[in-house]
């Protein structure tokens, strides 16, 4: 290279040598496997690897075996269903078009085109109309209608085929509720997808699962960043899952959060994708998703929440009341509506905005739904679900058919509920409540002296107690139908049910000791016992068996005689014992048990409902007396169908004569007297005016037994440990059957009750209140009275001297203090010389008459009564006794 020459020009570049050092090959031409490292790498990879597979391969089999067995036969128990009794409805009855279609639709009806077709029926709305078209499986089968509609509700009600005018028409039965698994405590009412509205889909998805109908099982980015909050947060806050993953966990695991169940849960979601549609998980979803809780039981599943949070079918969800819905799904407990209305508005409110970004709804429907109150329906579990009947119901059941078939099969059980009688019954017994509750507060309250001479002052203290609790049944007299049950204040705090728990009868027992001695009229034994007949009131030393019973009247009032019909009116203690005694306790014993009262003994306690009986077991012996004379069994089933709408069982009313029509007319007639101007005399003041019998009952407990011609209601209030209730039955027990009685009679099956019919051999005459004998224009006092024919009195009240020269010239005379009370009689029943029909009972004695003045100015002892008479106090606490050592009466 000349000087000056520069590198890289016009000569080949330079070489350059590298040496590579290459790993010596063996023979076979293989990496050496000697070198420990590489051995050591090679041997854990490939532990490392089987490991993996094999669990992976374990938990692939395990969750196979787990999805093959959950979702092999139906994915939700198919739980029997409880129906009510078919609503009637005929030309006038007070119904609009909205709301037959409603109930149509809670009965289980699609409209006419509408997805998932009902087999039930459908029905079609037309011009001021709706068409009814039962289905295949309805529960009557009956020929369709169109019912026609004016201002005032149904106008007409025409037959489909033939065009002919119907006077009724039985819509179908309504839904009440799905029979509970009896360990999980949970309800759930399934729904398929077509009968999820599209406000409610959207509202899910957008809150929940924004990429739920795209993506695999696993939305990977949201799963990463759950991941990271929980990381950044150092605990596990967030699970980023899937509806899918939900499903996987809420069907398949527990719900603790950990990572390796995290895992499951996609292996799961993973399988559930590759097996079923998204229209199938999602109807998965909605129909287990957690919604709280209703009283005892867990609410599973948009079905059941619907009902319990709006009382409507999932069909008819509004936008706001779906994205409402949605929300809850979060925290059920914490986002419940009930407890918590401003948290929960507030994220229905955070779900309307994600509808909005997901482009579900827009923002002028949004505004619109945000304004929407909370309009949700009455919390009482008690209104809809009748859980106490129900209870009952499929403890009946339980008789017949297995656990399994009730909670798999599909059952449809038909029962005697009415379910607007039970929210008439729910309503008043929760009015009722708050009167008790206020007089059992007003008993605990008492005024103490606290500190010493000038700094001493009084405070009130209320002493510690269990609350009172309930019962009511309602039944039809005719039938023995329970119509409506109420078991106690709360079914969520106490599932003892208290219309079958056995107390003490009180009062109300007393007129069993009536009929058996009126029932002398029909057999022709002597002596003949008749309203009219005159019974010793005075306190009374009776024996038994060399017992000694004493029992007394309410505050030790007595008056000296009575005729029959006031004994019982006024509930008089003594004047019971007497009669009973006299017709013999056995006859009385017989006619309980024939009514149905089997716990009774024959004793003179018995006579003042010292043994115990339940509620239901008062409503069936009641139906004697309100039935003409016949026993109607209570019933609570009338047919169980499977699934497909088969009979499996028809249930027939059970009847059984007891009692003469005649007697059973005249104790009605008597029983009338006590809620007229008797111990009940507080019905009529609250405001119910219909006909009506009933009688008081007092123990430690209070009752009330009430019918109307084609209602029986029984009320019981007590305490579950037996303390004294320490109130009257006219105080307690007889408002709530009155609130209740005054809702049934809206209702249009049970609007207007008749009178009472009278049978033929009765007769009703006018009796005079001071001589008990037939009234006449000379002494008009008087009251009306039923007899059975040739029983009746035969004198008039002016024939004798009772009434003085001034009365019959100036009328002066003082009047008793009801009708009844007789002073220094000829005759009491149960002398010798009682007279037997056709003789007309003796004629008493002239009553004792006041001086002039005190005739004048009414002074002396018939002012006492009057004041007794306005009391009108519950005679019928019994003292204790040394005859019957049970229960404290």
């Amino acid at each position: 290279m000349g000087a000056g020459a520069r590198p890289g020009r016009g000569l080949p570049p330079a070489k350059v040598a590298i040496r590579i050092k290459i790993p010596r090959r063996g023979k076979s031409g293989h990496f050496r496997m000697n070198d420990p490292v590489i051995r050591a790498a090679v041997a854990a990879f490939i532990i490392t690897s089987t490991l993996a597979l094999g669990v992976f391969a374990y938990f692939y089999v395990h969750f196979q075996k787990m999805i093959d067995q959950r979702m092999s036969g139906p994915v939700f128990n198919n739980s029997s269903k409880i129906y009510g009794q078919p609503r009637v409805i005929s030309p006038g009855y007070r119904m609009t078009q909205k709301e037959l279609a409603d109930y149509l639709r809670r009965a289980g009806y699609t409209e006419v085109n509408e997805k998932g077709e009902s087999r039930l029926g459908r029905y079609r709305l037309v011009n001021r109309g709706l068409e009814v078209l039962p289905g295949p499986e309805s529960y009557h089968a009956a020929e369709g209608a169109l019912v026609r509609f004016n201002d005032n509700g149904v106008e007409r009600i025409a037959a489909l085929g033939s065009g002919q005018t119907l006077g009724a028409y039985e819509l179908e039965p309504q839904l009440i509720t799905g029979l509970f698994d009896t360990q999980a405590r949970a309800k759930r009412r399934l729904v398929t997808y077509d009968d999820i509205p599209k406000p409610l889909v959207d509202a899910i998805i957008a809150i929940e699962d924004r990429r739920f109908f795209q993506h695999s099982g696993i939305n990977y980015w949201r799963f990463m960043q759950a991941a990271w909050r929980n990381l950044t947060h150092g605990r596990m806050s967030e699970g980023g899952s899937t509806l899918t993953m939900q499903i996987s966990r809420g069907f398949f695991l527990t719900p603790e959060k950990t990572p390796t169940r995290k895992l499951a849960e996609m292996m799961i979601a993973i399988e559930l994708e590759q097996r079923f549609s998204k229209r199938q998980i999602f109807e998965f979803y909605v129909n287990q998703v957690p919604m709280g809780q209703r009283g005892s039981f867990s609410i599973l599943g948009m079905g059941e929440a619907a009902q319990a949070y709006f009382g409507k079918d999932i069909k008819n969800l509004t936008l706001p009341e779906a994205a409402l819905l949605a929300a809850i799904i979060q925290r059920p407990s914490y986002l419940n509506p009930y407890k918590h209305p401003t948290r929960a508005m507030a994220r229905r409110n955070l779900v309307l905005e994600a509808m909005v970004d997901t482009g579900a709804i827009s923002r002028e429907q949004a505004d619109k739904a945000k304004a929407a109150p909370l309009e949700l329906t009455a919390p009482n579990v008690d209104a809809s679900d009748a859980p106490y009947f129900v209870d009952l119901l499929k403890e009946m059941l339980l008789a017949r058919y297995s656990e399994e078939q009730l909670n798999e099969d599909g059952l449809r059980v038909y029962s005697t509920l009415d379910a607007d009688l039970q929210a008439a019954a729910a309503e008043a017994v929760a009015e009722g409540l708050k009167e008790i509750d206020d007089l059992v507060h007003k008993s605990r309250r008492r005024v103490v002296r606290v500190g010493k001479g000038k700094n001493a002052k009084t405070e009130a203290i209320v002493k510690a107690g269990p609350p009172a609790q309930v019962a009511l049944v309602a039944i039809d007299p005719r039938t023995g139908e329970v119509l409506a049950l109420v078991g106690g204040r709360n079914y969520g705090q106490s599932q003892l049910n208290h219309a079958v728990a056995m107390r003490p009868t009180g009062s109300i027992f007393k007129p069993f000791v009536f009929a058996a001695a009126l029932n002398t009229a029909v057999t022709g034994e002597e002596p003949v016992f008749t309203p009219a007949s005159l019974v010793d009131n005075t306190p009374t030393t009776f024996y038994y068996e060399d017992k000694i019973y004493e029992p007394r009247n309410y505050q030790n009032k007595y008056n000296e005689v009575v005729n029959a019909r006031f004994a019982l009116a006024h509930s008089l203690n003594n004047a019971t014992v007497r009669i009973a005694e006299q017709i013999g306790y056995d006859r009385v014993v017989q006619l309980a048990q024939a009514a149905g009262i089997k716990g009774v003994k024959a004793t003179p306690a018995m006579a003042l409902g010292a043994y115990d009986a339940t509620p239901l077991e008062m409503a069936g012996a009641y139906t004697v007396f309100a039935n003409q004379g016949v026993r109607a069994t209570p019933m609570m089933i009338k047919s169980v169908r499977d699934a497909k709408g088969e009979v499996i069982e028809d249930f027939k009313v059970q009847k059984k004569p007891v009692l003469d029509p005649r007697v059973a007319y005249v104790m009605t007639n008597m029983l009338e007297a006590v809620i007229n101007n008797g111990t009940a005399a507080g019905v009529r003041a609250r405001g119910f005016a219909a006909p009506a019998a009933g009688k008081t009952g007092t123990s430690h407990d209070a009752w009330f037994a009430g019918y109307t011609s084609n209602l029986l209601c029984i009320v019981w209030v007590g305490f579950d440990d037996y303390t004294d209730l320490k109130q009257e039955g006219s105080r307690t027990a007889a408002p709530i059957w009155t609130e209740f009685m005054k809702r049934a009679i809206k209702l249009p099956a049970y609007a207007s009750p008749r009178p009472f019919e009278k049978p033929d051999g009765v007769v009703s005459l006018a009796i005079d209140k001071v001589t008990n004998r037939i009234a006449t224009a000379s002494c008009p006092d008087d009251y009306v009275a039923a007899f059975i024919s040739g029983t009746e009195p035969r004198e008039t009240c002016d024939q004798g001297n009772d009434r003085g020269f001034f009365s019959k010239i100036f009328g002066l005379e003082a009047k008793p203090a009801a009708p009844g009370v007789v002073s220094n009689p000829e005759q009491l029943y149960g002398s010798t010389s009682q007279p037997v029909p056709p003789t007309p009972p003796a004629e008493p004695e002239k009553k004792k008459k006041k001086g002039f003045w005190g005739r004048l100015f009414g002074g002396g002892d018939d002012e006492d009564e009057k004041k007794e008479e306005k009391k009108k106090p519950e005679q019928n606490k019994i003292a204790p006794t040394t005859a019957v050592p049970a229960k404290p009466n």
